[in-house]
């Protein structure tokens, strides 16, 4: 008997991550959320800018590349043109809570039928390192080598939370990947996120805590133990909106 096999919404293409990050978790789990739905052939996935750049050689579907932040507003313009598509984007925290900030909480306003895969590491990780909206306090990086104070930057953004409260937000969960039981949690909430499209109900996105080894200065398996020690608490985990 069969219990595993490759998901057909995954191209061949080797992953360019760095070691320990957990995009290539959520990869997979949105691959096997399109598959089991089975609507790979009519949906379409947009790329962000930042780590994730590359998804469009990744997903085995019809890929669109955003500008910054813009996912949201191409994937309005794809859904509206093809109303009967699945239509995804796939961000991180600088692309969606700081540059995307705009375009995220509109299309949330405006009840879009998409769906938002929202990749939470809490910094920049591409372009170098530096402080995200959803950098911690206290949080070292580039571009807050003594910790992000809150007095100069504020505290970081729950952007789960805020796009909960506007009307046209039909699903909001925040999930992790740090450990097994977590990763099958938030294969759930990835599901329904679709679900969600597919029954017309409005916007979903799915907020994931992710890790980010190397521009955190830990190992991998450090990387993990503090998505659970420090993120979490301040990220609590759960369902926002919706049943």
């Amino acid at each position: 008997m069969r219990v595993f096999e490759k998901t057909k919404a995954l191209t061949d293409m080797p992953l360019t991550y760095c070691p320990g990050c957990t995009h290539g978790i959520i990869h997979r789990l949105v691959a096997e959320a399109i598959d089991e739905l089975g609507v790979r052939e009519k949906t379409i996935g947009i790329a962000p800018v930042g780590c994730a750049v590359f998804a469009y050689d990744f997903f085995n579907m019809d890929m669109m590349q955003a500008a910054h932040g813009r996912a949201p507003a191409v994937a309005t313009g794809a859904k509206r043109v093809h109303p009967d598509s699945v239509v995804f984007t796939y961000q991180g925290d600088g692309d969606l809570a700081s540059i995307g900030a705009a375009e995220i909480m509109h299309a949330a306003a405006r009840g879009e039928r998409i769906t938002t895969i929202f990749v939470n590491n809490a910094i920049y990780g591409m372009t170098g390192g530096q402080m995200a909206p959803t950098t911690l306090v206290g949080q070292v990086t580039t571009t807050s080598p003594y910790g992000r104070d809150e007095e100069l930057c504020g505290k970081p953004i729950r952007m789960s939370e805020m796009l909960a409260q506007l009307p046209g937000a039909a699903y909001i969960a925040r999930v992790s990947v740090h450990d097994v039981r977590h990763v099958l949690e938030a294969k759930k909430a990835i599901r329904k996120a679709f679900e969600t499209q597919i029954a017309g109900e409005g916007f979903a996105m799915v907020e994931v805590l992710s890790t980010c080894p190397t521009n955190w200065g830990m190992t991998p398996i450090e990387s993990l133990k503090w998505v659970e020690s420090d993120m979490i608490p301040y990220y609590p985990l759960g369902v926002k909106k919706g049943a």
